[in-house]
């Protein structure tokens, strides 16, 4: 490990974020592989990965986002909430924006419940534009604090970062199979199952070269950037993840998901950060 925070930290801070997102990007791919090996997986261990997911970035969101943005907000010698509060609630509505204007489905939900501007475009589709939406806040959080890293903040660390990626990229694995699964029950064939699956997940490379890029030019920024991915993160927990994984019998596996995925994210970051 020491390896390899060596490595990332002797590297440009943009090409180190482009990498750590490719990272996770790459982990989908492997969760979505696995439709080539079950031909079915049951919902009990759907809603069990997406409860996991749900717990990885609500940590994420605070140990690696919101704790650095206070601290740094009150070394600058402001007021301690003030850019965290703006930078979440600004996440947030981002969000929010793109979650009323971006046509999608999730994943356990009717397909008379989807959501968006009004479309004719297919089910499969839908589905996967609404695992897009959770990789965006998770590409632009890695890039930010990687963007934070290379500004000489010391809030941001190298180790911090790539304990989130690699918090991201656990929750990205059985996320991937989340989305290829429903896909291959819908009839698609295998291939195109895993194709539409990694897919979900190309944008976290876009979203983190961006956030490093913002941050490096744009230093003062960094405490709204931090605040701003988490808000994007619980906005999509709330009002996509763990309504998800309401939708039928097995809520009891998805809260216990949820906290093993508190867990493991929590660890990390204390442990690496």
């Amino acid at each position: 490990m020491d390896t390899i925070l060596d490595l990332l930290s002797g590297i440009d801070p943009i090409v180190a974020a482009f990498l750590a997102t490719t990272f996770t990007w790459l982990v989908t791919a492997a969760g979505a592989s696995l439709v080539f090996f079950f031909g079915n997986a049951s919902r009990k261990w759907l809603d069990g990965m997406l409860g996991f997911t749900g717990g990885v970035m609500v940590a994420a969101s605070f140990w690696s986002l919101l704790a650095p943005s206070i601290a740094m907000s009150e070394r600058m010698g402001n007021i301690p909430w003030l850019a965290p509060a703006i930078g979440f609630a600004l996440g947030a509505l981002f969000l929010f924006a793109l979650d009323k204007l971006l046509p999608h489905l999730h994943i356990n939900f009717d397909p008379k419940r989807k959501e968006g501007v009004e479309t004719d475009w297919h089910r499969s589709t839908l589905l996967v534009l609404a695992i897009t939406l959770h990789n965006i806040p998770e590409g632009l959080a890695v890039g930010v604090l990687f963007g934070g890293v290379a500004a000489g903040m010391p809030e941001a660390t190298i180790g911090g970062a790539v304990a989130l990626a690699i918090g991201i990229g656990l929750q990205n694995f059985p996320e991937g199979f989340a989305v290829s699964m429903p896909l291959r029950r819908q009839g698609l064939s295998k291939f195109r199952s895993f194709w539409y699956g990694q897919l979900s997940a190309i944008v976290e490379p876009v979203a983190g070269v961006i956030g490093a890029v913002a941050v490096i030019h744009m230093q003062s920024f960094l405490p709204y950037a931090l605040a701003f991915a988490a808000g994007a993160m619980i906005y999509v927990v709330v009002e996509e993840v763990i309504p998800e994984t309401q939708q039928d019998k097995y809520t009891d596996i998805a809260t216990l998901g949820f906290i093993g995925g508190f867990i493991v994210m929590m660890v990390l970051d204390v442990a690496l950060g």
